[in-house]
């Protein structure tokens, strides 16, 4: 089968569903289907070497931008990490609309016959492409952009290395159960990628969660207090408990608890989370996710990439984190 653009399973907790560049057939795509299909290999031959992808023809390649090398730079940003996946640009056309362009990219796989196809609409800024009702960084470094703005901008708790050339930041919801179900992934990340620069970014989901916005001021003042390692430990000790997270009684036992354990004063910690200060930090981790176009948890950024992890396998994470090791360069 083929998977979506970042080969995502997911199972958030969001505002809305996030979906990333699926590939799906159009009535363009379901005749290229037809083209490409093989005849079965005999019960003895070898495995096949993967799709043999139609002839590309001028007429598909109608619009000045963006260019195929452009659109070939951008898939290779997004799916270098995967050596088994092959691709070819099969149209790139101008729509009604000026400056929006049609692209349609056949996808398959080494040792398999079948293809899928992936299809978006690129905007005339050269910097996005729209696809499955979603809006995209596009170009030859899509993730540069928001690469820069996470600098700049992902101030919460950190572990992990000094250097920042790769940082990693969870926009996370400590009442949402699937943070709450990421948190050995991001141990594991940690251990295995002891060069990871980590940030925590409290992205309180509040319309569906009413002790989001709450659980992240307690947080944001246990780390003023105690400092990261203090925070951690709270987060912890939250996700522990996050069962407790209803009530308002409910929830100043379980927050009071948490903030205990990481070893700060829950009298302090209350009196510092009702502040204009600490409201407007869980404010600023808000507008950075929406900024970034983050609309659900646990999300990571790697290097400005922005990956909703959900029910992610992990040996498909390790190898996206390793590819932008290898390809984005030092933070500047």
């Amino acid at each position: 089968m083929i998977r979506s653009l970042l080969r995502l399973s997911l199972r958030p907790c969001g505002v809305a569903s996030l979906v990333f560049a699926v590939l799906a057939a159009s009535p363009f795509t379901a005749h290229l289907f037809a083209q490409t299909d093989v005849p079965a290999a005999p019960a003895q031959a070898s495995a096949p070497a993967g799709p043999e992808f139609p002839k590309t023809e001028p007429s598909d390649f109608t619009a000045e931008a963006p260019t195929k090398a452009q659109v070939d730079a951008f898939l290779q940003a997004s799916w270098g990490y995967d050596t088994n996946r092959v691709y070819q640009v099969q149209r790139i056309q101008k729509t009604a609309v000026p400056g929006i362009s049609n692209v349609v990219v056949l996808v398959g796989e080494k040792g398999r016959k079948e293809t899928g196809a992936l299809q978006f609409f690129a905007l005339a800024d050269g910097k996005h492409i729209i696809t499955s009702g979603e809006i995209l960084p596009f170009g030859d470094h899509p993730y540069a952009s928001n690469r820069e703005a996470l600098l700049q901008r992902a101030n919460g708790p950190t572990e992990g290395a000094a250097s920042k050339d790769l940082e990693i930041v969870e926009f996370a919801d400590f009442q949402c159960p699937h943070c709450k179900e990421a948190q050995p992934t991001i141990a594991k990340i940690l251990a295995d990628f002891p060069n990871a620069h980590f940030v925590y970014e409290s992205f309180p989901l509040v319309r569906i969660h009413s002790e989001a916005f709450r659980s992240a001021a307690y947080g944001a003042c246990v780390a003023k207090l105690g400092g990261s390692k203090a925070f951690f430990d709270y987060a912890a000790a939250v996700y522990d408990g996050q069962a407790g997270l209803t009530t308002d009684d409910a929830s100043t036992l379980t927050l009071n608890s948490a903030v205990s354990k990481a070893g700060q004063d829950p009298d302090k910690v209350e009196a510092c989370s009702k502040t204009p200060e600490t409201k407007a930090t869980v404010e600023a981790g808000i507008k950075l996710a929406e900024d970034l176009n983050v609309n659900q948890t646990p999300s990571l950024a790697i290097n400005g990439r922005i990956i909703p992890i959900g029910q992610i396998d992990y040996n498909i994470l390790k190898q996206m984190i390793q590819y932008h090791v290898a390809n984005d360069g030092p933070a500047k």
